[in-house]
């Protein structure tokens, strides 16, 4: 049974605080080295990225709980291979549908799903997520055990209030961003991306930071969303087309190579015979009627066939 006492949710809130920070100083570490200079990563104001605390805490509480049927390297990769997959995927969801934009896209990039989630980073968060839990998290544990009690619930919750305001401050923010995309008159996301920035600039550095923050976000409208689709269905039907001519194309020529192995006398050699068929078929008195009517349509077809032949043989 997972002991989840008041002590170890100030832990967690610990934990949650520590990565988001570190979580912050790798994104801004690679948009350095990247765009060349500093960028304030992250929807909140401060310096940290909830998404990597969350993902951190899911994957000690699953740990935890999981340990007592299986406690094994590979399990622990495992949920966070998925664990943080799943997280990742979640919240490109909500924000795409609550702000009408995708802050990150990875649909450039081999083995991703719907561009939100790509199988690169799944595997650097398993591998991120065991050395977490097999190393650090048993340091950091050791660290917070050294905190007298009551600091550890003061700091918890100096974390709480603080991350809680700036998320209503962000959000204020954010719901500035939603509203101005859909009220954009632009159709493409490019048009939306720069009408977005200069209104933003023009504000103030909340603002600002934000349109700073994402260089390479896609605002989408539900109108673009529905081009998009539109352009998307368009371009299966081209290709279903394509794939349907193709195979006609296909049988045609097979068709023709067939008809180029039989000679003209070939064929009339076969209906002859097929007509002597006939004639003896309608002399017996208990002729049979379905043998006459099938000999009678292969010969019609053989007449046909003889015909597209003699075609054939004019057009070479």
């Amino acid at each position: 049974m997972y002991n989840l006492s008041l002590q170890h949710i100030c832990y967690l809130v610990l934990l949650f605080f520590v990565f988001s920070v570190l979580g912050w100083c790798m994104e801004v570490l690679l948009k350095y080295i990247q765009y060349h200079r500093f960028i304030n990563r992250g929807f909140l104001i401060g310096p940290y990225c909830p998404i990597y605390g969350s993902g951190i805490v899911f994957i000690t509480v699953m740990v935890s709980i999981l340990s007592g049927m299986e406690s094994s390297v590979g399990t622990t990769f495992s949920i966070s291979f998925i664990g943080c997959g799943i997280l990742e995927y979640a919240v490109s969801y909500y924000l795409e549908k609550r702000f009408h934009a995708r802050w990150w896209d990875y649909s450039t990039k081999p083995m991703n799903l719907h561009g939100r989630i790509w199988i690169g980073n799944l595997i650097l968060f398993g591998i991120g997520g065991t050395l977490v839990i097999e190393v650090i998290n048993p340091i950091m544990y050791s660290l917070f055990a050294l905190i007298p009690e009551k600091s550890l619930y003061v700091l918890t919750s100096i974390i709480i209030l603080t991350m809680s305001a700036d998320y209503l401050t962000s959000h204020f923010v954010m719901k500035f961003v939603k509203s101005s995309v859909e009220s954009s008159e632009a159709d493409n996301t490019e048009s939306i991306s720069k009408e977005i920035k200069l209104l933003m600039h023009n504000k103030s550095i909340l603002y600002r930071r934000i349109a700073d923050a994402y260089p390479d976000v896609i605002y989408r409208t539900d109108r673009i969303n529905k081009r998009m689709r539109e352009i998307k269905a368009e371009i299966e039907r081209i290709q279903q087309e394509t794939a349907d001519n193709l195979d006609r194309i296909k049988q045609d020529a097979t068709y023709n190579f067939e008809l180029m192995k039989v000679t003209p006398s070939q064929i009339q050699e076969e209906i002859i015979d097929k007509q002597e068929q006939l004639i003896l078929q309608l002399k017996e008195d208990n002729a049979d009627y379905k043998v006459i009517e099938e000999l009678q349509i292969e010969i019609q077809e053989k007449k046909q066939y003889l015909e597209e032949r003699k075609k054939l043989y004019r057009i070479r």
